[in-house]
């Protein structure tokens, strides 16, 4: 991934969201995490870190 001097976080889905709140499942959705283990290289803005907060016990930063 080119980074033009953009900060970037690195995510993985490491918990299941079955079971979990709907708005939670639509967050892991939004940052485009679909299968367990899955991994997203992210914009580090405030959006998405307030959306990574929401999810914090269903992912990782690596």
């Amino acid at each position: 991934m080119a980074n033009d001097g953009k900060k970037t976080l690195k995510v993985q889905l490491v918990r299941s969201p079955i079971g979990c709140n709907a708005s939670h499942r639509a967050t892991v959705r939004g940052l485009g995490l679909g299968k367990l283990n899955s991994v997203r290289e992210l914009e580090d803005t405030p959006a998405v870190r307030g959306m990574i907060n929401k999810i914090d016990y269903l992912v990782k930063i690596i």
